[in-house]
């Protein structure tokens, strides 16, 4: 399940650094709530 994860802000990533931001993966509970810290201030 991470990896998959991963692979998923992997592709997303890029639209977000383009607009000076970022993700970051916190955690994945048990019953698969994905918890994700977003970074930067993006702009648009």
């Amino acid at each position: 399940m991470r990896e998959k994860v991963q692979e998923a802000l992997e592709k997303v990533r890029p639209f977000l650094q383009r607009d000076g931001g970022d993700v970051e993966l916190v955690d994945i509970t048990d019953d698969g709530v994905v918890k994700v810290k977003l970074q930067g201030a993006c702009s648009g």
